[in-house]
């Protein structure tokens, strides 16, 4: 796994064997093509993982990133490995309660629970994300294309990817 584009292009990423589904690089190359310029956007990455989406953001442009999982081991090890500290923070958590205690607002949230979990999380994230994103800010949720799930803001964009379903939801600007 490699960052796809942008000013860290051809990193190498690093992901443990069990435990993350890591985007694969054609989603995050084919994300990043729908998406444009991200050029100075705030950036939230939930269920992060790797950190691969975030990071892919920063190399990008993105001006900072947050990254949120349960087990940050693995964004964490590629962040100081990129040398991204300054511009990316890790938090070790749940989602669900970070969404309800942060008062940040982000241009780009990216959503990516674990696929077996969120059917049961989507009412919850449906509450909480639409007031972190700041105005003119975009959801993006990453699901099984099975079982894609959105949350309720407009859809403007909806793919899938083999397993994976992406839908991009939000106002446009």
């Amino acid at each position: 796994m490699r960052v796809v584009a942008g000013e860290l292009r051809g990193r190498r990423l690093r992901a443990p064997r069990e435990s993350v589904r890591p985007t694969a690089d054609r989603v995050r190359e084919a994300l990043f093509a729908i998406l444009g310029d991200v050029t100075g956007l705030v950036v939230l990455d939930l269920f992060s993982g790797t950190g691969a989406v975030a990071i892919e953001a920063i190399s990008r442009g993105a001006a900072r990133a947050t990254l949120v999982d349960t087990d940050p081991a693995a964004a964490r090890a590629n962040v100081a490995a990129l040398g991204l500290e300054e511009r990316c923070r890790v938090v070790g958590g749940d989602a669900i309660r970070f969404l309800r205690r942060d008062r940040g607002r982000y241009d780009l949230i990216y959503l990516d629970p674990p696929y077996r979990l969120a059917r049961r999380l989507v009412s919850e994230l449906e509450d909480l994300v639409p007031a972190r994103l700041a105005d003119g800010g975009l959801a993006i949720v990453e699901s099984a294309s099975a079982d894609p799930i959105e949350l309720g803001l407009p859809t403007l964009d909806r793919r899938d990817y083999g397993a994976t379903a992406i839908r991009i939801q939000g106002v446009p600007r």
